[in-house]
């Protein structure tokens, strides 16, 4: 098994249907779930010149993150297939170092 990280974006005051939409879906996952994640709020992005942006305030940045193993990157995309993600997510694969 390979662990994927999902990043998701879009954001949406958490109502109680949607909450419980997030939970049958993490849920669904079972043992593939490795970490159900948070929401992210405001961050910043530190450059190697040393230059920092503050980021976390656009439609292009991450909300919140989960981790979930699956046998490859395609079979990590059709777990999204249900999930409650208000816009949408990227998943990309965590390579083994």
């Amino acid at each position: 098994m390979k662990k994927f990280l999902i990043l998701y974006y879009g954001y949406e005051i958490p109502s109680s249907d949607s909450l419980k939409a997030w939970g049958t879906w993490f849920e669904s996952l079972g043992a593939g779930l490795v970490d159900g994640g948070n929401p992210l709020g405001a961050g910043r992005e530190v450059l190697r010149s040393g230059e920092v942006n503050s980021i976390g305030n656009t439609p292009h940045d991450p909300t919140g993150y989960s981790i979930v193993n699956a046998e490859s990157l395609d079979a990590a995309q059709k777990l999204l297939e249900k999930c409650p993600a208000a816009h949408g997510a990227r998943v990309y694969e965590a390579r083994p170092m």
